[in-house]
């Protein structure tokens, strides 16, 4: 009988690290560069009687063995019908020889993990080395791992904030970061000015309509796009995409769900063609990165399963060294 792990979100965030979660996504996109990642694009289930989207996604990456999908529900009412999250992350994982389940994990503070993970890939190969500002859009819990990826792959000095939240909260917001990172962390009061002040410019907002002006990006700049991952919304203007370098997480999931790029497209002012290269080619080293220091690179990333399958495979491998969770016969 099959033994299966059981893994609560309490469990994940013991097991996790940035580090960990960096190492082992910049293995699963080279080997998605290279073709060895069988990869469906999500599909979405809607529930419009109770408000609900479920999405599926499901990956199999041959060199780290590991077979499995990820479930995340966005149900609107549940925090103030059912005191439940609106959005949850269910992941299992399979044998891939023979198919029986192996863990059960909790998928959300993964999800969290693994999202600032690969923008920390990202700026790992593409941001300038000399780089020490951070500019960050967003407040929310995904903002924070974000702050947490980027200060682990460059030598930061200071990182400022900016959001719509209410100052309290930006302020709180400040103080975990620098406690985290331990970059000195300030609310940035002006938009334009944080955005003119960075060597780096993360976007992890729920934005539908842009938030920063192609104008306000100078030279040299790299850009981790993250925050919106469908087709209507976008954090960046038209002009910001048109003047960058650009490497998105996968040419076919951005074509299909990034709106970042839809809307460049149907304004007859950009198009995938001029895509640089996928940021797989680039950790796999078969397509250049920046190669100036003057470049602005954009990165954008609408999520793949590829990252939370890695990811889980690497919590679930600590788990099973360590005797965390809880072992059932299924």
């Amino acid at each position: 009988m099959a033994k299966v792990r059981l893994l609560s979100r309490a469990h994940v965030q013991e097991l996790i690290t940035m580090e960990g979660a960096i190492s082992i996504l910049e293995q699963a996109f080279a080997d998605f560069a290279a073709g060895n990642v069988i990869m469906p694009v999500r599909t979405p289930i809607t529930a419009p009687d109770y408000a609900g989207l479920s999405l599926f996604m499901p990956a199999y990456i041959p060199g780290l063995k590991v077979l499995g999908a990820k479930v995340v529900t966005v149900y609107k009412d549940n925090p103030s019908k059912f005191d439940l999250p609106n959005v949850m992350g269910t992941v299992i994982l399979l044998n891939p020889e023979t198919g029986a389940p192996i863990c059960i994990m909790d998928g959300g503070y993964l999800t969290a993990v693994r999202t600032g993970a690969v923008s920390g890939l990202a700026t790992k190969y593409l941001a300038r080395m000399d780089t020490k500002v951070h500019t960050l859009f967003g407040t929310g819990v995904q903002a924070r791992t974000q702050a947490w990826a980027v200060a682990k792959v460059r030598e930061l000095e200071r990182c400022l904030v900016y959001s719509v939240d209410d100052e309290e909260k930006k302020q709180a917001f400040a103080r975990e970061v620098n406690k985290l990172t331990g970059v000195q962390t300030d609310v940035a009061k002006d938009a334009e000015d944080a955005v003119r002040a960075c060597d780096i410019l993360t976007l992890a907002t729920s934005a539908k309509e842009p938030i920063i002006d192609g104008n306000w990006v100078e030279p040299g700049t790299h850009i981790n796009a993250i925050g919106s991952h469908a087709p209507g919304m976008r954090e960046l203007d038209t002009a910001t995409v048109v003047k960058s370098k650009v490497f998105p997480d996968s040419i076919e999931a951005c074509s299909a769900e990034a709106g970042d790029f839809q809307i460049p497209i149907e304004e007859g002012a950009w198009s995938m063609d001029n895509v640089a290269a996928e940021l797989g080619d680039v950790v796999a080293g078969t397509k250049d990165g920046r190669t100036s220091d003057s470049d602005i690179t954009l990165f954008k990333s609408v999520g793949l399963a590829l990252q939370d399958m890695a990811t889980a495979s690497y919590v679930y491998k600590e788990a099973a060294e360590h005797g965390v969770g809880h072992e059932f016969e299924f």
